[in-house]
């Protein structure tokens, strides 16, 4: 009788690790990717300089990806977000060298974001144009007006408070044993608020009944999320302590995870995702979605651009280009679905950290460009493929 108990619990944790799949693969990965490259540089990957690099590097595409997380749940795309946060970046360079205040410059920089995408999302969901057709539309248009910007070339930003956002740190207000003791307490809170957020959602399965995660699994993911965040935090305290960007990204994380899972928006953009037609019949107000959709990828394409041209401390010709690219990949490698309805944002920053992980570690290895864009076309199509495979599709 225990062996027959024995096998049926296993049986049922095989069952449910195999429908979950999809949350944990891009935490295994990552993992593998700091296990490798580790290795195979000597240690110089897991350096508290490198990963604070990594992280800053990490910022502008992983809010992007945020916004294209929403973007793709609906069932669309967004192709014209690199150029969009090249633009945006430009003009905040050119209105602070013209002498406007920091302060003022993020916020209409931000403001022309949501513009933009609401436009976008105007043409998308009242015209009914096809948003591959839009965006790729728009990417020409953006590209072309940041040619227009960036015509003297290269446009150099001197405001040390803009360019902190992506290159300055967090002040610490003590030491403990010659580390940063606020990235320690900020690390310490935030491996509280992971465990609170899990064991709330676990009851939420509870009251309503629903399949929940064996206590062994469970336990198991609290342990990971713990191992990772206490170690990202120990490593950042022996540097230069908590980035203005990990701040940045943390913010704009939670506020949409809040979103997304906390509030009828978010319950309405899962249901327009997994089934337009029912979303329909329910009285959802699809078009209404939509437009909320783009103009929250405009605003987090405008904060990309804001991040990436604080990071460079200049804006040029060519800034943006790929990032739609990077941020789509980030998605789908984060577990969301190409069908749509299926995805969170908290997936989607680990799967921007693997794509960036994945550059920074081959950089280190100087791998040529060449081949770190042959390997991330590979690890892409690998993310679809395992999405397909995971959902029983075939062909």
């Amino acid at each position: 009788m225990d062996s027959t108990l024995r096998k049926s619990s296993l049986s049922e944790t095989g069952a449910i690790l195999k429908e979950n799949l999809r949350n944990y693969a891009m935490y295994i990965a990552l993992a593998v990717i700091f296990i490798l490259f580790s290795i195979l540089s000597n240690g110089a990957f897991l350096t508290a300089r490198n990963i604070t690099n990594l992280i800053n590097q990490t910022g502008y595409v992983a809010v992007m990806a945020v916004g294209m997380t929403v973007i793709l749940i609906l069932q669309h795309i967004d192709l014209s977000i690199g150029y969009a946060a090249g633009l945006f970046g430009a003009c905040a360079a050119l209105l602070l060298k013209n002498g406007l205040n920091v302060g003022i410059v993020i916020i209409m920089i931000l403001a022309a974001g949501v513009l933009a995408g609401f436009i976008q999302g105007m043409i998308v969901g009242r015209l009914g144009v096809p948003a591959f057709v839009t965006t790729l539309a728009f990417q020409f248009v953006f590209r072309g007006f940041l040619t227009l910007v960036t015509d003297t070339g290269t446009i150099r930003v001197g405001n040390d408070v803009f360019s902190s956002l992506s290159n300055g740190f967090a002040p610490s207000f003590f030491m403990a044993g010659g580390r940063h003791g606020s990235a320690l307490l900020l690390g310490a809170l935030a491996i509280i608020i992971v465990v609170f957020v899990q064991f709330r959602e676990r009851n939420d399965l509870k009251r309503y009944q629903f399949k929940m995660t064996p206590w062994p699994l469970f336990a198991f993911g609290l342990l990971f999320f713990a191992v990772l965040i206490g170690g990202f935090a120990y490593i950042l305290s022996g540097y230069n302590g908590i980035s203005w960007t990990i701040l940045i990204v943390a913010i704009i994380t939670i506020i949409y995870n809040f979103i997304l899972n906390r509030t009828r928006m978010g319950r309405h953009i899962y249901g327009v995702g997994g089934n337009r037609e029912a979303a329909l019949l329910a009285g959802i107000n699809v078009k209404k979605m939509t437009v909320i959709a783009f103009s929250s990828m405009g605003l987090m394409a405008a904060a990309g651009g804001i991040l990436f041209t604080s990071r460079l401390q200049s804006a040029t010709p060519t800034a943006g280009a790929g990032f739609e690219l990077d941020a789509i990949a980030a998605c789908f490698i984060g577990g969301v679905s190409t069908t749509g309805g299926v995805g969170k944002v908290v997936n989607t920053i680990i799967g921007a950290f693997v794509i960036m992980s994945l550059t920074n570690g081959l950089n280190l290895l100087n791998v040529g460009i060449s081949y770190q864009y042959i390997i991330k076309g590979a690890i892409f199509i690998l993310a679809v493929a395992f999405d397909v495979f995971s959902r029983g599709k075939r062909g």
